[in-house]
């Protein structure tokens, strides 16, 4: 596989994945209440711990998202 086959690769991971990450905050700020009510019916707890929950995971995934496809593209694009 070639730098360039690569770079654009990790190119379109990261926007794809930064895409993803901004719908999600997007639908948990403008949907929060019925997100919480959907999920309240299985798995009971207060809204307090339910929001510390969906906030852990937003950024686990954030993390997740920089480390293993922003961060190898840009590694990319300066080797180049």
């Amino acid at each position: 596989m070639s730098w360039q086959i690569m770079t654009i690769f990790f190119m379109w991971c990261s926007i794809i994945n930064v895409g993803l990450l901004i719908l999600f905050s997007l639908l948990w700020i403008i949907t929060g209440d019925f997100i919480y009510k959907m999920h309240g019916i299985c798995f009971p707890m207060p809204r307090e711990t339910f929001n510390a929950v969906v906030y852990g995971f937003v950024g686990f995934y954030k993390i997740l998202v920089i480390v293993f496809n922003i961060i190898p593209w840009i590694v990319l694009l300066l080797i180049q």
